[in-house]
């Protein structure tokens, strides 16, 4: 590492149902391609919650859209809009297959566990896969199991964290410090501690927006 290069933390701030993180997190990676390695980036990602009040075991993913948008149609409308820019990025997106709006609790407790293995961005990729592309219940413990152990965390390890609450209060104090620094809107981004912006905006924004950051000292 020369004299004029150093660590950036980029903090993304999520919710694994949320259609524009999944879209979002394709245009950061290749946000991050297009910055290269001159200053390294480290992600990590923190919890968001859309849905505070979801109870366990989620529910019925169009009633809840129907009521959620005022109608079934214009909650359609914004599928097919989201869905469009999903397969612009080259992502696919599978809404039919999503039957259940889950509480993302416990998927968020498994992003933090990836953390501390050094898996975070595989985990998170693997989440917005299992939901979005196959309707997973990413709220199901033998679903969110076979995710982390795909990523090389240990079954013992998996097993007793999924059995537990470890970090339950991680995550509902991260939610809050997020709610508090004045984040509605997700994804959001935050660099070095510094708010950037909200949105799954380009690769290009992103990556521009990022290097006259790290230029200002932020």
């Amino acid at each position: 590492m020369n004299s004029t290069t150093f660590a950036t933390t980029l903090e993304i701030v999520s919710d694994i149902v949320c259609p524009w993180c999944y879209i979002g997190k394709r245009r950061l990676d290749r946000a991050l391609e297009l910055l290269g390695s001159d200053n390294p980036i480290t992600v990590r990602w923190k919890p968001y919650e859309l849905n505070p009040k979801m109870p366990p075991g989620g529910l019925d993913r169009k009633s809840y859209y129907a009521r959620k948008f005022g109608s079934s149609a214009y909650a359609e409308d914004l599928i097919a809009n989201i869905t469009a820019n999903a397969h612009d990025d080259g992502l696919p997106m599978e809404y039919a297959n999503i039957k259940r709006v889950p509480n993302t609790r416990t998927a968020h407790r498994l992003i933090w566990l990836a953390e501390q293995f050094d898996c975070q961005d595989a985990i998170v990729d693997a989440l917005f896969q299992a939901y979005f592309v196959e309707g997973s219940n990413i709220e199901d413990r033998m679903v969110l199991f076979n995710i982390a152990v795909s990523t090389g965390i240990s079954d013992e390890v998996v097993n007793k964290f999924l059995g537990g609450d470890e970090a339950l209060d991680i995550i509902a104090t991260e939610v809050k410090a997020a709610q508090d620094a004045g984040i509605q809107g997700v994804p959001a981004f935050v660099l070095n501690g510094h708010f950037l912006f909200s949105g799954a905006q380009s690769p290009e924004t992103i990556s521009l927006t990022i290097k006259r950051a790290i230029a200002k000292g932020l």
